[in-house]
């Protein structure tokens, strides 16, 4: 017979239990007990630096072009913005492509291999991009760039649905998504400070950008094969009853299935994601969303330089709108996971969008547009991980709502290509009027969808309420994921 185990419950009295299988509310008398406060603390502290690390290279890598755009790259290759775009635009279909793969084959192969393979080889990628002496050079690591990041977010998205109960899920996943912000806000001061090699080793500034950017990406891939652990079950920084605690607690959230096979891969589940209403909704939300995200990841530098700061100095105020974006993303992130409130908070973003690009599209001032992107930045980077986290809330079991993740970065990843020729091409610089445009005309429509899904969500929860009157969670069908009446989804 299995050893009892012991934890500490809210008096700070030892209690057994003797198996894995009893449930979260047997195992702690509250989630939030010294015990779960202790367990979560010891994932928070173990886990997200490194799925955090993971997020800051991928954005750094893939949006530092826009750094070295004005440190020269654009006029050393002699690229016309047409060829700029074409560039960016590269990057994002191979991108668009490895994502839903990507993310079926995460639980198959394994993240703790999956995740810093791909680290790894985009790292090698973004320092060859230091070393190419063409344009056609820089469209081939712009491509093979973008196969090997595709997965990145997405998968990390559902790698955390793994560990963490759905409530608890937007502060983590805005704990590394905030690293975009902060990889906004410290490429440009990274740049700043490196384009000063300009001429060393007879390489420009620009591609020094590249070189070291990458070479740090490359080490920390070949550190992360000690330090992700597969599963709540495989983390070794976990002791066995801490082990059965957090399975325990993701059974009883639903986050995850009750039987292994019901968690498993499925091309039956993949079909079923295709056909969930909450899913489509999130998924325009997430193409307007990824044009904004993007056409500021890639285009700030550029924008700030148009309002009459010199290349260097654009870089430097390039730094404050980010790092109001990093303080925003958490404060939000916390008002969701604890008043469950997912639409609402997606609501506020859009609005804070909607007020940044009237007020760049209306005047003419240079400070006062300026300060328009303390509104549109910190706006959009707190809309990414909101709705991130709303999609990964509300599909289960695992192949579906990993299925379901990678519809909405597909569509994400989608407006990245028209972000790039909105604000590369078909508005250029100094005025963006037609960008600006539409990027106000989707900040509206965000706000209406968000409110649409919200309005569908409570009334599918009510039915549910209905259903659960006259039934019990035995006489289900099992395997409904969120289909099950005892699923509440997340508003």
């Amino acid at each position: 017979m299995e050893d009892a185990k012991h934890f500490t419950d809210d008096e700070g009295k030892e209690t057994s239990s003797g198996s894995s299988l009893r449930s979260a509310s047997e195992l702690s008398p509250s989630p939030d007990g010294v015990f779960g406060k202790r367990v979560w603390r010891k994932m928070d502290l173990c886990l997200l630096p490194v799925v955090t690390m993971f997020y800051f290279l991928s954005f750094l890598d893939r949006a530092n072009i826009g750094n070295a755009r004005v440190a020269g790259l654009q006029k050393d290759l002699k690229m016309t913005n047409y060829q700029y775009s074409i560039a960016i635009t590269i990057t994002y279909v191979p991108y668009i492509v490895a994502e839903l793969p990507s993310n079926l084959l995460l639980k198959i192969v394994g993240p703790n291999l999956m995740l810093p393979t791909m680290l790894t080889i985009w790292g090698i990628i973004t320092t060859l991009q230091g070393v190419v002496k063409s344009y056609n050079g820089l469209l081939a690591c712009r491509f093979f760039l973008g196969l090997f990041e595709g997965g990145v977010f997405p998968g990390l998205v559902f790698y955390l649905s793994f560990f963490y109960p759905r409530q608890q899920l937007q502060w983590r996943i805005s704990a590394f998504f905030s690293a975009a912000s902060v990889s906004g806000a410290f490429s440009g001061l990274l740049a700043f400070g490196i384009v000063n090699m300009d001429g060393i080793g007879g390489r420009p500034g620009w591609a020094w950008v590249f070189i070291l950017e990458g070479l740090f990406t490359f080490l920390f891939g070949l550190s992360s094969f000690v330090l992700l652990p597969r599963s709540p079950a495989h983390a070794r920084f976990l002791t066995q009853t801490q082990k059965d605690y957090v399975v325990s607690k993701l059974k009883e959230d639903g986050s995850t299935e009750k039987s292994e096979k019901a968690d498993g891969f499925s091309w039956v589940e993949v079909g079923r994601a295709f056909a969930l209403p909450q899913v489509w909704m999130l998924a325009v939300l997430f193409f307007f969303a990824g044009t904004i995200l993007y056409g500021m990841a890639f285009f700030t530098p550029s924008i700030v330089q148009t309002l009459g700061y010199t290349s260097k100095r654009a870089q430097l105020m390039s730094v404050p709108p980010f790092a109001a974006a990093f303080f925003l993303t958490m404060v939000g992130a916390y008002i969701s996971d604890r008043y469950r409130c997912r639409g609402l908070v997606s609501i506020f973003s859009c609005i804070l969008c909607v007020i940044g690009f009237a007020m760049f599209l209306k005047s003419k001032n240079h400070r006062i547009q300026y300060a328009s992107l303390f509104f549109s930045i910190p706006g959009t980077y707190l809309s990414a991980p909101t709705l991130s986290t709303w999609s990964a809330n509300n599909a289960a079991p695992h192949t579906r709502r990993g299925t379901a993740i990678a519809i909405g970065f597909i569509m994400t990843n989608s407006g990245g290509i028209l972000a790039t020729w909105l604000l590369g091409a078909l508005s250029p610089a100094p005025s963006y009027t037609l960008a600006t445009r539409i990027l106000l005309a989707f900040s509206v429509l965000m706000v209406a969808i968000s409110a649409l899904n919200i309005w569908y969500l409570w009334d599918q929860n009510k039915k549910k309420a209905e259903i659960r009157k006259t039934t019990t969670i035995d006489q289900e069908s099992p395997g409904l994921g969120d289909r099950s009446a005892w699923f509440i989804y997340a508003l």
